[in-house]
């Protein structure tokens, strides 16, 4: 019985999670549309770009964390100078191809939609992560001190 309540919470909490998820992305597709005023053509050939890159970046993310993980065994206080260069090793590769992703994208996009759009994604981009950050702590419950 125990195993099939789990099973219902875990459930409950990756549908509610993705659906958080899939609004945060919508939410962010309306803000860069709008930001760079895409017309309905660029907005068909830019997404697919703009999705992709966003994928390898989040799959480049997760991949960092695990490795920094395996690497630490879970305590960082006591890791070794070892462990610590490996994982500053590892930060610099990330950012390596990071700029690799980066420069792909632009290069891609160049085709797309005109330079001044894409130098304004950056912005756009900053942009959306102080808004998002911005509802989340709105949204925290406040802790009396």
């Amino acid at each position: 019985m125990k195993k099939y309540v789990a099973l219902i919470l875990f459930l409950c909490i990756s549908i509610t999670y993705g659906q958080n998820n899939e609004r945060i992305k919508a939410f962010k597709r309306a803000h860069i549309t709008n930001a760079l005023s895409l017309t309905s053509s660029e907005a068909e050939k830019f997404w697919p770009i703009y999705n992709a890159h966003e994928d390898k970046m989040s799959a480049l993310r997760r991949t960092e964390r695990q490795e920094i993980r395996s690497i630490v065994n879970g305590d960082p206080q006591n890791m070794t100078d070892e462990q610590a260069n490996a994982i500053i090793d590892k930060g610099i590769a990330l950012k390596e191809t990071e700029l690799q992703y980066s420069k792909e994208l632009i290069q891609n996009l160049r085709s797309v939609i005109p330079p001044k759009k894409i130098v304004r994604l950056h912005k756009a981009e900053e942009e959306f992560k102080k808004i998002l950050l911005e509802r989340m702590k709105n949204k925290r419950p406040r802790r009396n001190k």
